[in-house]
């Protein structure tokens, strides 16, 4: 999709050239883009152009130098995000790429999602440092997409961070819903009005997908592709994580928390989460909820306390990559238990369950991961994982005694383990 005027990268282009066109680390956009495609063994392309269209064209040629076999979708005048796809006769699912976005991720992994899920579109989603002015994707527990909530909605509530990358993959079936060439929105006038009748799903990913279509952001991308972060992001290679603690660690110990009102990050907890968001390093929640198997709380209203956290963290810039919890507790005769839940299972802490489930997924080399935590149990879950740990002073500080499990380090709080852990991480790579 490479038809886009660039109005917000103009200062750069000076509408000389289209944004597709303008170099990052010595190469045009639309370059890295096929890089990435070529990697991955997609090498059929068709580029809808526009305006300074015929620059694209000149560039790539039919692609044959380049080892792909390029055509083009001239738009006679701007079509949208969506309006477009009236001319794609594909007969095999596609993958559809707006044209200025920066990505290295694993596309064998989201195609895999895509046939798992059996799926009428996919589309590509993660968190970001901005979500309270972007567009967010609404999901079920399964991953299915529910909606789309607009950046310009009055955000009374709570939400998740999850925001759509601008990477598709879609049924060629999907052309059948525009009837004609007309300006069309992808988001707010097709796939919100088939989400009833289609599977639409949203894959989650930790890897680098960004829009480099302002300076600043170009800017984002130049150093972050100059410190090999971008290319480390990719799940194929091995990822390291910082493993944090709910409560006591991440947000303030009240006990059980059954509801969002309860929720209060700690001090320093945005500024430790953001400072591993710009790391390297995964931020992963791990925690144990009871709650869940005694009866006191739905998954439901559990679901609302974290859209809460990380409506917190994202107002400060931060969002952890996942939060992973156990509704298991093997205690029984709690009032309004859940019979299926009171069970010994394999992921409530200090078994490492919920460690085991976030290296599948995310290729994490546990050797490399930290776990952070205010509790014996925490510690004694990191070790039992691989994993070296830091006890933190604030909830109970260690106070529990339950576990016979010595720290291998213990700082003030968040912030000051995440600062030790980065510390030590730019030292061994003196």
């Amino acid at each position: 999709m490479a038809g886009g005027k660039g109005t917000r990268l103009s200062s750069l282009t000076k509408d000389q050239i289209p944004k597709g066109l303008y170099p990052i680390a010595g190469k045009p956009i639309l370059e890295w883009q096929l890089i990435m495609l070529k990697k991955y063994g997609i090498s059929d392309v068709t580029m809808v152009i526009g305006r300074l269209g015929e620059l694209i064209k000149d560039y790539f040629g039919d692609g044959s130098s380049r080892g792909f076999s390029i055509d083009y979708i001239t738009e006679p005048e701007p079509l949208g995000t969506a309006g477009n796809l009236y001319y794609l006769k594909e007969t095999e699912p596609f993958l559809f790429v707006m044209g200025d976005i920066f990505f290295d991720f694993d596309i064998r992994r989201m195609i895999d999602y895509h046939t798992n899920k059996q799926a009428f579109v996919t589309l590509l989603a993660h968190p970001n440092m901005h979500p309270f002015d972007s567009d967010l994707v609404v999901t079920d527990n399964d991953g299915r997409v529910l909606g789309f909530d607009s950046k310009h909605n009055i955000r009374d509530y709570w939400y998740d961070n999850l925001v759509n990358s601008g990477i598709f993959i879609m049924d060629p079936g999907i052309s059948s819903y525009v009837k004609k060439p007309e300006k069309m929105s992808l988001e707010k006038d097709l796939l919100s009005g088939i989400i009833d009748r289609e599977r639409i799903y949203a894959y989650r990913t930790p890897e680098f997908v960004r829009d480099v279509g302002t300076p600043d952001r170009v800017e984002a991308t130049e150093r972050d592709f100059a410190s090999g972060l971008i290319a480390a992001k990719n799940l194929e290679n091995r990822q390291k994580a910082i493993f944090i603690d709910r409560d006591g660690t991440l947000n303030k110990y009240k006990g059980f928390i059954t509801d969002p009102e309860d929720i209060e990050l700690e001090e320093n907890a945005a500024e430790a989460v953001r400072l591993i968001n710009e790391s390297g390093y995964l931020a992963i929640v791990t925690t144990n909820q009871p709650v869940i198997a005694r009866g006191e709380c739905t998954r439901e209203k559990l679901g609302e306390i974290h859209r809460k956290i990380k409506t917190l963290l994202g107002r400060e810039g931060a969002y952890v990559d996942d939060i992973i919890y156990c509704p298991h507790h093997p205690d029984k005769g709690f009032e309004g238990e859940v019979p299926e839940l009171k069970i010994e299972c394999s992921c409530r802490k200090p078994k490492t369950g919920m460690i085991d489930r976030a290296a599948s997924e995310y290729n994490i080399d546990v050797t490399q991961s930290w776990v952070v935590g205010d509790a014996t149990i925490d510690i004694a879950f990191g070790k039992n994982a691989g994993c070296r740990t830091i006890l933190v002073k604030t909830g109970v500080a260690g106070e529990d005694k339950k576990y016979d499990a010595a720290p291998d380090h213990i700082d003030l709080d968040l912030l000051e383990a995440v600062r030790r852990i980065t510390a030590e991480e730019q030292k061994e790579g003196l």
